[in-house]
């Protein structure tokens, strides 16, 4: 009785899965099918009215990713010469300098 419910199982399992594929590749077929009916609406709409076949394309252009990082580098470069004179954001007095007792301050180095 335990040979036949195992290999019952075992052949309900193996079932499953293939339905669970069959669905799976038939969605991915229909959802295909939905992009290619609506492509072929859009040319036959462009040659309907005149206007020219446009393909569906990404634009990417390379030179918007260089940018993008030339300019997210130039906060971390060094700053210009007529800046330097400049004081710096972090020179001074840091808020709540006064309540740490347990270090000994010491003299600023330029």
């Amino acid at each position: 009785m335990n040979d036949v419910v195992s290999t019952l199982s075992r052949w309900l399992v193996r079932a499953l899965l293939v339905a669970v594929g069959l669905v799976f590749f038939l969605s991915l077929l229909a959802a295909a099918a939905v992009l290619a009916a609506l492509w072929g609406l859009r040319a036959l709409w462009a040659r309907l009215t005149g206007r020219p076949v446009m393909p569906w394309r990404m634009r990417v252009d390379p030179r918007t990713g260089w940018s993008a990082v030339y300019r997210s580098s130039e906060r971390w470069s060094a700053a210009p010469a007529r800046e330097s004179d400049a004081p710096s954001r972090r020179g001074g007095v840091l808020p709540g300098a006064a309540e740490v007792t347990d270090v000994q301050p010491r003299e600023v180095r330029d």
